[in-house]
């Protein structure tokens, strides 16, 4: 291991959660003690939800192919359901109410990640990965804003294949991951209304390593950006420098920052569910329950 991981991990012991699941994904930690996460090709799909330490409880079967996870202003469970190709919300009674499904008339793609911000907005992409090409209604590979009004608007229309998304701890840029041939993680700037600009080249994810795509993503309090890829979770200073990669039994294809004091990084690698601790906290998750 080098000095820059040396320097992030408190351990480099990797703890098993839970194994025996098809392709996990969607991480997200409760603030009351436990973890959220999918079996995202279990058919059919499932939602879990994890104490550390005892066994994983299924708390919603047929998930729609729910893929990314996030909390709303409301603390309530918001998930990107692939397969139905919409935006959900779970309520307090566990019911599911539709929040996006279509944009000017036309069927979303297929969300895959969403992530919140502090101001009660909710962003999300939206590629189209498995969707036949007659069957696809929106024109692009795009970010989509969900205002705190409800109202929709794509703030990101010409991305090559957008999957992983995270703010930078002040929310002044947002950072995509791309999952195809290309295997970066452009920066954008974001502004007061809520739109983005300035879209650059923020880290290279291109690897001889042939096993993983850049995909979930998160960030610690000192701005580092942690990105699932090639071989592990890679790691970034603010600045785009490559710090290292993280290894796991599995190649990751998400993580989530949690545990009572948020250093434990959870992740989410096919058939296995994960978790290692870091020197740094994590950022919050707006709206996250207190």
């Amino acid at each position: 291991m080098n000095n820059d991981l040396a320097n992030i991990l408190e351990s480099t012991e990797v703890t098993t959660l839970a194994t025996g699941f098809v392709f996990t994904e969607g991480p997200l930690w409760h603030p009351a003690g436990h973890l959220f996460f999918v079996d995202l090709r279990h058919d059919p799909p499932l939602t879990y939800k994890i104490v550390p330490g005892d066994k994983p409880e299924v708390v919603r079967e047929g998930s729609g192919g729910t893929n990314g996870q996030t909390f709303d202003s409301q603390g309530r469970v918001v998930m990107c359901e692939g397969d139905e190709r919409r935006i959900t919300r779970m309520e307090p009674d566990g019911s599911i109410t539709p929040l996006v499904e279509r944009w000017e008339g036309k069927r979303l793609n297929r969300p895959n990640d969403v992530v919140g911000r502090s101001d009660g907005s909710l962003y999300f992409t939206d590629p189209q990965g498995r969707i036949e090409p007659q069957d696809r209604e929106i024109g692009f590979l795009g970010i989509f804003r969900i205002a705190p009004d409800g109202s929709v608007s794509p703030v990101i229309t010409d991305f090559e294949y957008p999957n992983g998304l995270v703010f930078s701890p002040d929310e002044s840029l947002l950072y995509v991951a791309n999952t195809r041939e290309g295997k970066y993680i452009m920066a954008y700037d974001v502004h007061a209304d809520g739109g983005v600009s300035n879209g650059r080249r923020f880290a290279d994810m291109s690897s001889k390593e042939t096993d993983g795509v850049p995909d979930g993503m998160k960030v610690d309090v000192e701005g580092r950006v942690y990105c699932t890829g090639p071989g592990g979770c890679w790691v970034f200073d603010s600045s785009g420098k490559h710090l290292g990669i993280i290894r796991l039994p599995e190649i990751p294809a998400n993580c989530a920052w949690g545990g009572p004091d948020n250093r434990t990084m959870f992740f989410t690698a096919r058939t296995g569910l994960y978790s290692m601790r870091m020197t740094t906290p994590g950022t919050k998750v707006p709206g996250a329950p207190s």
